[in-house]
């Protein structure tokens, strides 16, 4: 198992993290084989943001053993209502919620409190602005919780998630799929069966590529959730590509993504687990997720820049897919934003550094007219 830092709050984790999402309504037995082979496998980061009772008792219980070498995500916010889950801000239901998780986890300290599912700009800022955010401080201040993060699926709120400094860490769904989308304001919008059908889908949304960069630039830690799409991903009947893509490929997707530091696998069972550890041994040949894209049988993506890297190393040694997201984010305005300038001037090298040479197109799995969009970003981003 590799590590990595969480932003610039300079704790390590695993490369690959466990979510604990399949675990409702399964006996304590399943929850301790599963922590138990995260632990021999060197897994040591875990979120749970389910709100039933007993997912969070059992929960702790396997990980109290050995609490010291676990980092846990706790989310504030989701409360457990007639038996049921709800996602509320009122806070007469938030703060019993938020003390029954450390109660049945067994803890007096969590690592990261999540601001849970915020994926609407009006409930951003009525947690921002109100006693939502008030008590998240406090149980800061008092060392109920080590550092604030926030969860979301959508990229607007991702962005000032980013560029707020109490937001430590960014939980935000990543896969080839949903990256293909802008802003939703709701989840459900992905799994709608036509959702895949608009012609615009055939490459990465650039906005999407620009948030983990700006996560990245100011270190706020940025984890991965929906890393699968609900499993939909690793079967051709209904991946949105019409073909499979393996576990191994997945985490890979996510893991090469700017500023990501960890990706929550949700499983059901020790073998399940076991398909996602593959990816600690795999072959290069084996993560690679771009074969399998350039011959999908629906959204091809030939002729579109994925940003997948494949055409490194260059010659002049630009980071040629960072030029292309760039590019991509700036040729739809009638002048070039400000900050998507600003991000391109502070490239090392640019597009005015290509020479032409072609040897990234021949690298290139979706046969991307590469020298071709180096001159033409010369063109756009020196007006």
């Amino acid at each position: 198992m590799k590590y990595r830092k969480l932003g610039n709050t300079g704790i390590e984790v695993s490369q690959i993290a466990f979510g604990a999402e399949y675990l409702v309504e399964r006996p304590y037995e399943d929850t301790h084989s599963l922590i138990k082979a995260c632990e021999e496998n060197g897994i040591n980061f875990v979120d749970c943001w389910m709100s039933e009772p007993d997912v969070r008792s059992h929960l702790g219980r396997a990980i109290k053993p050995n609490r010291e070498n676990w980092v846990i995500q706790g989310h504030i916010g989701a409360t457990w209502q007639n038996n049921q889950y709800v996602r509320t801000r009122e806070m007469d239901k938030v703060v019993p919620a938020f003390e029954d998780f450390m109660k049945r986890f067994q803890i007096d300290t969590l690592d990261f409190g999540m601001i849970h599912y915020v994926d609407l700009a009006d409930d951003y800022n009525g947690i921002m602005n109100g006693p939502f955010m008030d008590y998240v401080r406090r149980l800061k201040e008092d060392g109920t919780i080590d550092h604030i993060g926030l969860s979301t699926h959508n990229p607007d709120i991702g962005f000032l998630a980013a560029q707020n400094p109490e937001i430590e860490s960014l939980m935000f769904s990543i896969n080839p799929a949903f990256d293909m989308f802008g802003s939703m304001d709701d989840i459900e919008e992905y799994r709608k069966e036509d959702a895949f059908d608009d012609d615009e889908l055939a490459s990465i949304n650039p906005k999407r590529a620009q948030l983990y960069e700006l996560c990245e630039k100011t270190g706020t830690a940025l984890t991965v959730m929906k890393g699968f799409a609900g499993g939909n991903l690793l079967d051709d009947k209904t991946s949105p590509f019409g073909v499979a893509l393996t576990p191994v490929q997945c985490i890979h997707y996510a893991l090469e993504q700017k500023g990501v530091s960890s990706i929550f696998v949700g499983v059901n069972d020790v073998s399940e687990l076991n398909e996602s550890l593959k990816y600690c041994d795999a072959a290069e040949e084996e993560k690679d997720y771009a074969d399998v894209l350039k011959n999908a049988p629906k959204h091809s993506f030939k002729g579109q820049c994925t940003y997948c890297g494949h055409c490194s190393p260059c010659n002049s040694e630009i980071d040629i897919s960072m030029v292309i997201k760039f590019f991509d984010l700036a040729k739809n305005h009638d002048n070039v934003p400000e900050s998507v300038k600003e991000h391109y001037n502070n490239l090392e090298y640019n597009a005015t550094d290509c020479i032409a040479c072609g040897d990234c197109e021949e690298r290139c799995p979706f046969n991307v007219h590469i020298v071709d969009i180096m001159l033409d970003a010369q063109d756009l981003f020196d007006l």
